[in-house]
């Protein structure tokens, strides 16, 4: 499964950007799905899941309590808010269905750039 990552851009500093997670086959409320991101020049990187079944979410130190993941089953759609966001948030964000370890990763699907400069 290669999951469709949407709606990055650029924001200031302090901004807040919403970014979502599509496919068109799979039913995403069947799968845990995770956010992650690759900065310039570095390795991709979990960010934080939403697991199957219970819905509980997890989230690396550096995002908690600034991005929030959740599901809007009616559009199929896992999305990432980020809120309060940072010049070391700027990265190609990507989902996939698994949990914060990107070598389990198999493929990755488009990816959706953030940038956070002033």
């Amino acid at each position: 499964v290669q999951l469709q990552a949407s709606g990055g851009g650029l924001v200031q500093p302090g901004g807040s950007l919403n970014l979502s997670c599509t496919d068109s086959s799979y039913i995403l409320d069947y799968y845990t799905v995770g956010w992650f991101r690759q900065a310039p020049g570095k390795e991709h990187e979990g960010v934080g899941c939403i697991i199957r079944g219970n819905d509980n979410t997890l989230y690396i130190d550096s995002v908690k309590g600034r991005f929030t993941i959740g599901r809007d089953s009616a559009k199929n759609t896992v999305f990432l808010r980020m809120n309060s966001l940072k010049p070391e948030d700027t990265a190609v964000y990507y989902c996939a269905t698994e949990c914060l370890w990107p070598d389990l990763v198999k493929a990755w699907g488009p990816g959706t750039l953030v940038t956070v400069s002033s």
